[in-house]
């Protein structure tokens, strides 16, 4: 898979991490990487996005953002208030394109969910994916609340044509309660699809060798790891 867009159920679920992490296992593989932030809000200009971050924690990665705008809000909304141009899907795609001809993968990370807009015409971060023919990550959280909305988000990316390449839980808790562990189960039953990773809480804050040395142990082989979620869940779900 040239371009991989990733994308989550909401904000704050750890796009941003396991984009790294999947940059650091892909780097640790021998391939080359590009990530792409369509649009990165609430951050200045003199501070480091979401795509540095990205840099930072899994190495010698390409780094694109298209617009920044300073307001913590959804694209379009922020590009609104700053009157500034808005990012529309064609530019998203034609940018991860042109990256994949000069990188083995190209990492492509929304803003938000899937359906938050980026501009006043209603384009999305779908849409970005269907120009590119590009599977979907899904990026869940992992409690009480996740099966409905990792639910939806798999619905419409089916309902779009679009491929659900897997789900990924961004922050799994080092004392997960009772629905974190029910979800294991749940989740591929509600989405149809593996769970291809477990990335555990606070992994932003490792240093960066030992992000990059871990990463791969959180993602599933198709994603170029050595994750297991049958072992996983084994160990963390509940026997009832």
């Amino acid at each position: 898979m040239p371009v991989l867009v990733i994308t989550g159920t909401g904000t704050e679920v750890g796009k941003t991490v396991v984009t790294a992490a999947l940059a650091a296992t892909a780097l640790a593989a021998g391939r080359s990487v590009a990530v792409l932030k369509a649009a990165q809000t609430g951050v200045r200009p003199d501070e480091a996005g979401d795509a540095e971050e990205v840099a930072r924690l899994a190495g010698a990665v390409t780094t694109a953002e298209l617009a920044r705008y300073p307001d913590p809000l959804a694209p379009a909304t922020a590009a609104r208030r700053a009157g500034r141009a808005p990012v529309h899907p064609h530019e998203v795609a034609e940018r991860a394109a042109k990256l994949a001809t000069e990188h083995d993968l190209v990492l492509v990370e929304g803003a938000g969910g899937l359906l938050v807009r980026f501009d006043a015409a209603g384009g999305t971060l779908a849409d970005a994916a269907a120009l590119l023919s590009a599977p979907v990550l899904v990026v869940a959280s992992a409690g009480l609340g996740t099966l409905n909305v990792t639910e939806l988000t798999a619905r419409e990316l089916r309902g779009r044509g679009l491929d659900l390449a897997g789900v990924v839980i961004g922050s799994w808790p080092a004392e997960p309660d009772l629905a974190s562990r029910c979800n294991l189960l749940d989740l591929p039953d509600v989405t149809g699809v593996p769970l291809l990773g477990a990335v555990p809480a606070g992994a932003g804050a490792l240093p960066p060798a030992g992000f990059r040395a871990s990463a791969p142990h959180w993602l599933a082989p198709r994603l170029e790891g050595t994750w297991d979620a049958e072992t996983f869940r084994v160990r963390e779900a509940p026997r009832r």
